[in-house]
């Protein structure tokens, strides 16, 4: 009986041996066949084709085209309006076909006229070569023309993001326009578009002697030139607006203090002495004047 037992435990195992390699030859083979139908990469690149097809409606006027730069209108959370150089820091996005929409979130007032913003993801921008031509990889910002973008260079804060084609400002022209430069002279410039991997953020390329000047400065004089100024134009104009007005405050003081003295001294020549006070400060007044003039202009050119 032992050894019909040893004969049936040996006959057990070959036949659990024989189910186990079957087992692993069918999972073997099941391998492959999953493994091919493993192409599941279209589901990523449908969520982020959806990811970047998140745009925002807005309210805007007829001006408002497609592929212009948008910001919020003051106190208008509601509707967008062209960007300007000097309002850089409050850009916004891209104003897109609705198609190229795939989640939409609208506002809660809406007008007749309706534009589709998108702030992230590739899209067509309209772009000008004011900086001269721009090449697959370089920084887009706003131009001198509202709601057109340009090649960015350090004189600029904020870019809406990185272009992903080029626009040489001969081929592919919309149109052209003329734009006056810092010396009043007239250059005419090229439209087109470029697809603008959009990523509103600092300018890296935008010099850093800037983080040196206060805050209320720096924003003062963009405002007054329509573009970021350098931390040394800013703070020779500084200079020059403070020894203005001293030479102008001690002209007049004097003036006045030397006069009233006179005219206690001598009252018969008061006529002549007021006569001559006006005459200071009205110089006074010409020497802050021209002070002034000269900072803006400083800053503006």
């Amino acid at each position: 009986m032992i050894r019909q037992y040893k004969q049936r435990l040996v006959s057990s195992t070959l036949v659990a041996l024989l189910v186990s390699a079957l087992a692993v030859t069918s999972v073997s083979a099941a391998t492959p066949a999953s493994t091919a139908k493993t192409p599941a990469a279209k589901t990523d690149s449908s969520s982020v084709n959806i990811t970047q097809a998140v745009t925002q409606s807005y309210n805007a006027d007829s001006a408002i085209q497609l592929g212009m730069i948008v910001k919020l209108k003051d106190k208008d959370s509601a509707t967008v309006e062209p960007i300007t150089q000097s309002t850089l820091s409050r850009m916004l996005g891209v104003v897109v076909a609705p198609n190229d929409s795939t989640v939409t979130v609208s506002p809660l007032t809406t007008t007749k006229q309706q534009v589709f913003v998108a702030s992230s993801g590739r899209y067509s921008t309209l772009v000008s070569n004011q900086e001269g031509p721009i090449k697959n990889g370089d920084l887009i910002t706003a131009s001198a023309l509202s709601g057109i973008g340009m090649k960015a260079t350090e004189g600029q804060s904020y870019i809406l993001g990185r272009a992903t084609s080029s626009f040489s400002g001969t081929a592919n022209v919309i149109g052209k326009v003329g734009v006056k430069d810092s010396g009043g002279k007239t250059t005419d410039v090229s439209i087109g578009r470029v697809t603008v991997d959009l990523d509103v953020s600092h300018n890296p390329l935008a010099s850093k002697s800037t983080d040196f000047v206060p805050g209320i400065l720096a924003k003062s004089a963009a405002t007054i030139a329509s573009r970021p100024v350098s931390a040394a134009r800013i703070y020779l104009g500084v200079v020059t607006l403070l020894v203005t007005t001293i030479v102008t405050a001690n002209l007049l003081y004097s003036g006045v203090r030397n006069g009233m003295i006179a005219v206690g001294r001598n009252p018969l020549s008061r006529k002549s002495i007021i006569k001559s006070l006006i005459q200071t400060v009205i110089a006074g007044l010409i020497i802050f004047i021209v002070g002034v003039l000269a900072v803006y202009l400083l800053l503006k050119l």
